[in-house]
C-alpha cells in the first residue's frame, strides 16, 4: 500500500507531503488545479520516461518520493528480496529529474535502472487512465485484458519461447536454402580461392620476413660497398685502422698512468672499447662473407611478393590477413559441404517447434474461451448496472484467416456488445456511444482488477461520461474494490466522491508570483462543502448543502 507521497518542485507543485491511506481516497478540485500532476508524479516515481519540462521554473532539479508498505504486497517483497534490495517490509522510491533532462532512480536508495523501477512499479501500482476506454477499442487491448483476467500468463510466456524458438529457426533455415541453391557455383569459387592461396606455403607464411629478405638482395651491392668501407676503417687498414690507433692509444695512456694514476679508468674504458669493436668487425666480416647475390632467388621473391599484394587487394585484406582468410574459406566450404545434413537437421527442428506452438497455441485458446465465457458474463451484468439494461456483453475468439503463427497466438479477440434486444453483437467502436463506451470501459476496469494481487490501483476520471444514479453505482463499485486494496481515484462526480473513505482536495493558489497547487485532507464538515461546491458550481445554497450532507450520510450507510 502507498502510504506516502512527497513531491518536490515539480510543475505547479513546490512542495507537497501527502500521507495516504487504506480504503478509498478520492482526489478533487477545481479545474486545472493540478490533479493532473499528482497522477504525473507517481508515474514518474514508478518509471515513465522523463524530462526537464517538468522541473518547476527557477530550480535545480525536480524530486518524488514513495513509500510503501510491503505487508499486502508479497510479489514485490519477493522480486526485492530476488533483487538484493529489500529493506524489512517497506519500501522507498525516490526520482530525481536534473535540469539537462536526465534522471536517476532509487530503490530503498540505492541505485537502479529504468528497467527495474518499472519491474517492481508493475507490483505496486496499477494506474487506468482516463483515457483506457479510447485504447480499449484496439483488438491487442482487447486481448491483453482478456488474458490477464484468464491469468494466461505463463501459458502465454511459454508460447513466446516457442515462438522466437521457431522464428530463429526459420530464419537459419532460409539462410541456408538461399545459399544451398548457389551451392556449386559457391564451392567452385571457394575452392578456386583456396588454390590461389594454398600457393602461399601457407603452414610457414612470414609476409614480414619475405619482405625483409627481399629488400636486402634487391641492395646487395649497397650492402657490399658500404659494408667493406666501413669493417677496412674499423679494423683492417693496417696503418689507418681505429682498432690501431685505438691500440697506440691504450698502450700510450697505460704508460702514462705510472705517474697520474687517473688515467687507469680512461685507459680500462678504451680497452673495453678496442674488444667491442674488435668483435663487431669480426661479425661484419662474418655477415659479408655470408652475402651472396641469388638473382634467381630475387626474382622469386619478386613474383612472390607481388601474388601476395594482389591477392591481398581482391580479397581487400592486408597481406598478414591471408592465412586468417583461408581458414574462414575453407570453414564456409565446409560448412556448403555438409550443408544438406544442416538443412535436414533444422527442418526436423522447425517442423518440431512448429508442433509444439500449434499445441501451446490450443491450450492457449482453450484458457481464453473458458476465460471469455466468465468475463463477458460478469461485465454483462455490471453493465446492467451501470445503466446498460439491455446490454449484453460478448467476447468473440476467433482464429485468423491464415494460420502464420504469431507471438500472441492464434486467436483474434475482440470485444462485442448489443444495446438494445434484437440486435445483433457488434464491435464497440461501431455500436457504443461515448457514455456507454465509459461505462464499458469501467465495467472491464473493475472486474479485471478484482482478482489481481496489486494492493494499490489509481483511477484518473474512469468516470467521465457519466452521471445521476449510474454515477452513485459506479461510486459503490469502487468502494467496494477498495475493501482489500487500496483505490485511489481522480473524479469530478459528487456521487463517487461521497462514496469515499479519504477525501483529498486539490487547490491552485494564485497570490504568489508563481503559481502552485496544495492538497489537503478534508474533514467531514470540509467534505460536505466540496461535495456541494460539485453539485452546485459557484453558488452553493443551504439546500446544496443538504443534498451533500445526504449523500455522504447515503454513502455511509450503504457501505456499513
Amino acid at each position: 500500500m502507498l502510504l506516502n507521497l512527497t513531491i518536490n518542485d515539480l510543475a505547479v507543485v513546490q512542495s507537497l507531503d501527502l500521507a495516504l491511506e487504506k480504503g478509498m481516497s478520492v482526489l478533487t478540485g477545481e479545474t486545472g488545479a493540478g490533479k493532473s500532476i499528482l497522477l504525473t508524479a507517481l508515474g514518474l516515481a514508478l518509471g515513465d520516461r522523463a524530462d526537464s519540462g517538468y522541473i518547476r521554473p527557477h530550480s535545480k532539479r525536480a524530486e518524488i518520493n514513495l513509500e510503501f508498505d510491503l505487508s499486502d504486497a508479497p510479489l514485490a517483497k519477493t522480486w526485492l528480496e530476488d533483487n538484493e534490495l529489500d529493506h524489512e517490509d517497506q519500501c522507498l522510491i525516490r526520482r530525481v529529474i536534473s535540469q539537462d533532462g536526465r534522471s536517476k532512480a532509487f530503490i530503498n536508495d540505492r541505485p537502479v535502472t529504468l528497467q527495474s523501477l518499472q519491474d517492481l512499479s508493475e507490483k505496486l501500482v496499477e494506474i487506468h487512465g482516463q483515457h483506457a476506454h479510447l485504447t480499449l477499442l484496439h483488438n491487442d487491448e482487447q486481448r491483453r485484458l482478456l488474458d490477464d483476467f484468464a491469468q494466461n500468463q505463463g501459458l502465454l510466456e511459454q508460447l513466446q519461447t516457442c515462438h522466437q524458438k521457431w522464428l530463429n529457426t526459420n530464419k537459419s533455415l532460409k539462410a541456408l536454402l538461399k545459399a544451398n541453391s548457389d551451392k556449386a557455383e559457391r564451392e567452385e569459387l571457394l575452392r578456386f580461392q583456396i588454390e590461389e592461396l594454398q600457393q602461399l606455403d601457407l603452414a610457414h607464411f612470414n609476409y614480414t620476413a619475405l619482405t625483409e629478405e627481399h629488400s636486402q638482395l634487391a641492395h646487395l651491392g649497397e650492402i657490399l660497398t658500404v659494408g667493406h668501407q666501413q669493417l677496412d676503417v674499423l679494423y683492417e687498414n693496417d696503418e689507418m685502422s681505429i682498432n690501431r690507433l685505438l691500440g697506440h692509444s691504450i698502450n700510450a695512456l697505460t704508460d702514462l698512468s705510472r705517474f697520474a694514476p687517473a688515467l687507469e679508468s680512461v685507459s680500462t674504458m678504451l680497452s673495453e672499447a678496442h674488444i667491442q669493436i674488435e668483435e663487431a668487425s669480426h661479425q661484419l666480416r662474418r655477415y659479408m662473407d655470408s652475402l651472396e647475390a641469388d638473382p634467381k632467388r630475387l626474382s622469386w621473391l619478386d613474383n612472390q611478393i607481388g601474388i601476395i599484394q594482389s591477392l591481398s587487394r581482391k580479397h581487400q585484406v592486408t597481406p598478414e590477413q591471408l592465412p586468417e582468410l583461408a581458414v574462414r574459406l575453407e570453414e564456409e566450404l565446409a560448412h556448403l559441404t555438409h550443408s544438406s545434413e544442416r538443412i535436414e537437421e533444422l527442418t526436423a527442428a522447425s517442423v518440431a517447434l512448429l508442433t509444439e506452438y500449434r499445441k501451446l497455441a490450443g491450450q492457449l485458446s482453450e484458457a481464453r474461451k473458458e476465460g471469455a465465457l466468465k468475463l463477458q458474463t460478469q461485465i454483462s451484468t455490471m453493465i446492467k448496472e451501470l445503466g446498460m439494461p439491455q446490454g449484453d456483453f460478448i467476447v468473440g475468439i476467433s482464429p485468423f484467416e491464415d494460420e502464420t503463427p504469431r507471438q500472441q497466438g492464434l486467436d483474434k479477440v475482440e470485444f462485442l456488445v448489443s444495446a438494445n434486444p434484437g440486435l445483433p453483437p457488434k464491435p464497440l467502436a461501431k455500436v457504443a456511444s461515448g457514455g456507454e463506451l465509459s461505462r464499458i470501459s469501467l465495467a472491464i476496469q473493475v472486474t479485471t482488477s478484482n482478482d489481481k494481487s496489486t494492493p494499490t490501483m489509481i483511477f484518473d476520471e474512469v468516470d467521465s461520461g457519466i452521471g445521476g444514479g449510474i454515477a452513485e453505482i459506479v461510486g459503490q463499485k469502487l468502494r467496494r474494490l477498495s475493501h482489500n486494496r487500496q483505490v485511489i481515484c481522480v473524479t469530478h462526480l459528487p456521487q463517487v466522491a461521497a462514496q469515499a473513505h479519504h477525501h483529498l482536495f486539490v487547490a491552485k493558489n494564485n497570490q504568489s508570483e508563481m503559481t502552485s497547487s496544495t492538497v489537503s485532507q478534508l474533514n467531514e464538515q470540509q467534505q460536505i462543502e466540496e461535495i456541494a461546491r460539485m453539485l452546485g458550481g459557484v453558488n452553493i445554497t443551504e439546500n446544496t448543502l443538504a443534498h451533500a450532507r445526504e449523500m455522504l450520510m447515503t454513502g455511509k450507510l450503504e457501505n456499513q
